[in-house]
This record gives C-alpha cells, structure tokens and sequence, in this order.
C-alpha cells in the first residue's frame, strides 16, 4: 500500500472553512476514483495559521496516477483552493506502508 501526503497552509481564521471544503469537495473526489483505500485529514492551529495535511492509500502508483495524472509527485489542487491556501507546493511525497502487527 501507499500512502499519498500532501500539506497545505490558510491562515488561522479560514481553519473551520477549509477544513468543511476538504470534507465536501477532496474527500469524495478521493473516494470516487477507482482504487482508492481511504482518506484522512488531519489539522492544526499554529498561531495565526492553520496546517493541513492530506493522507490517501492506494494499493500502487498506477491507481494513484488514475486520480493525479501520469505526473504523480505534482500536487493536484482545485479551483477553490485559492480562496484559502497561502502557498501552493507543486508536489506531494509518496510513503510505503506495511502492515502493522
């Protein structure tokens, strides 16, 4: 299995706007391609910013180019996305996962 992560910034106040955005719009569009194993957010307040990172599981690099494209290292963003991110990094890491006992 692999994991797909990627992180994202808003600034504090957008945390609770953004975080219902990952829910409504990432998640299903996640969930939706052929492959997918799940997904988990994850958030935190950092003064006067908000972190997010991104986790989805795959069960190869070919279903996750099914939902990011044949570049898979590219971060795949929606349009919505600049009404809250700060930045926007261009690409996401990839991690093996092994079972845990």
């Amino acid at each position: 299995m692999i994991a797909r992560i990627w992180h994202g910034t808003t600034r504090a106040e957008h945390h609770d706007e953004y975080w219902q955005f990952l829910h409504e719009r990432a998640i299903p569009d996640y969930r939706a391609t052929p492959g997918n194993l799940g997904v988990r957010l994850l958030r935190r307040l950092d003064g006067e910013r908000a972190h997010f990172v991104t986790m989805s599981f795959w069960p190869s690099l070919d279903a996750i180019r099914a939902f990011a494209g044949d570049n898979i290292e590219r971060a795949k963003y929606y349009p919505e996305d600049t009404r809250w991110l700060l930045e926007f990094e261009p690409t996401v890491q990839h991690y093996e996962i092994t079972e845990a006992s």
